[in-house]
């Protein structure tokens, strides 16, 4: 690379057939990409129990949100290091944070990977018309946001909500608004578990940095509300969004909804590891078993609409 200097997308492009070290791999935090896939196949799912379900508009979603979160996690490296809240962080190494790229550089791999979303989008816009325009560029803006401006959700202890509608919410209504063309109740209410879950990957990440967000001034809701309330915060989310399929089944009689209660004890065991688990590096396998999680649950909530 070269020094502080700015990059072409070239320069940054012939950095990826290293993979072991390379830094755009580890900016992209790919344990985490479950995060923008698991809604994918959630709304999919509910459009294809209609007969709705189509090729393109799955596939280019799919692909649009995981670049979504590629371009979120490339921004949160560079603005949480340029606001210094990666300092003595106990996290996985951050790419700029370590030097491995320079922040120039990182702004410019951020700028390329939400560039080739907002051409994926342009097909989406296509087929979804205005609602798919308005997610779409709702959706950057909210990415860049996280961590940057002058009012970084992060920062303010928005995160955990973040997560919630837009890799939860609004992700899986999208998803189904672009193969069905409309919005239900139901898919409202089916999109609470996976919005749950996934904004569990948030909080455990938020609890193990209480200490280092707290010295930066970075406000989460972890820090707001302190080790023991974040650990409940966890519990109660895990417990609600594994009570939602049952309660989906019992007022629509659709039995095989319940289907996610298979992972019940993978559930278990996560949420009594993190209570046995103290603020430290430890946290991240339980970061990384909480993707897992809600991938695992929400194949198996998928594959429930898909048979009944």
């Amino acid at each position: 690379m070269h020094g502080d200097s700015w990059v072409t997308t070239y320069d940054v492009l012939r950095m990826i057939p290293s993979r072991k070290k390379n830094p755009w791999l580890l900016a992209a935090r790919l344990r985490t990409l479950p995060a923008s896939i698991a809604p994918v196949f959630v709304g999919t799912a509910l459009a294809a129990r209609e007969g709705h379900f189509q090729w393109l508009p799955f596939l280019a979603t799919l692909l649009a949100a995981v670049l979504l979160q590629v371009g979120a996690n490339y921004a949160n490296d560079v603005f949480d290091f340029l606001k210094g809240a990666d300092k003595d962080r106990q996290g996985p190494t951050r790419a700029t944070q370590s030097g491995l790229v320079t922040p120039r550089q990182m702004l410019m791999g951020t700028a390329i990977v939400f560039g080739l979303a907002t051409l994926i989008g342009i097909y989406l816009v296509w087929v979804g018309g205005g609602v798919i325009l308005a997610i779409g560029l709702f959706s950057i803006v909210a990415a860049v946001a996280y961590t940057a401006g002058p009012f970084p959700l992060a920062y303010n202890g928005l995160g955990d909500a973040f997560a919630f509608l837009f890799f939860g919410v609004i992700a899986i209504s999208g998803t189904y608004y672009l193969q069905a063309a409309r919005f239900s109740a139901l898919v409202l209410a089916a999109s609470l578990p996976t919005a749950l879950l996934v904004m569990n990957i948030i909080t455990v990440n938020n609890l193990r940095d209480i200490d280092t967000d707290r010295a930066a001034q970075k406000r989460t809701l972890a820090v707001r509300i302190g080790d023991r309330a974040t650990r409940t915060e966890y519990t109660i989310s895990t417990v609600v969004a594994y009570l939602i399929p049952v309660l989906l089944a019992l007022i629509t009689a659709q039995w095989l909804w319940v289907l996610p209660l298979l992972s019940i004890p993978v559930a278990w065991r996560l949420t009594r590891d993190l209570w046995k688990t103290p603020r430290s590096p430890a946290l991240n396998a339980i970061l990384g078993r909480t993707s897992q999680l809600n991938l695992i649950f929400s194949v198996l909530f998928s594959l429930g609409f898909i048979v009944n």
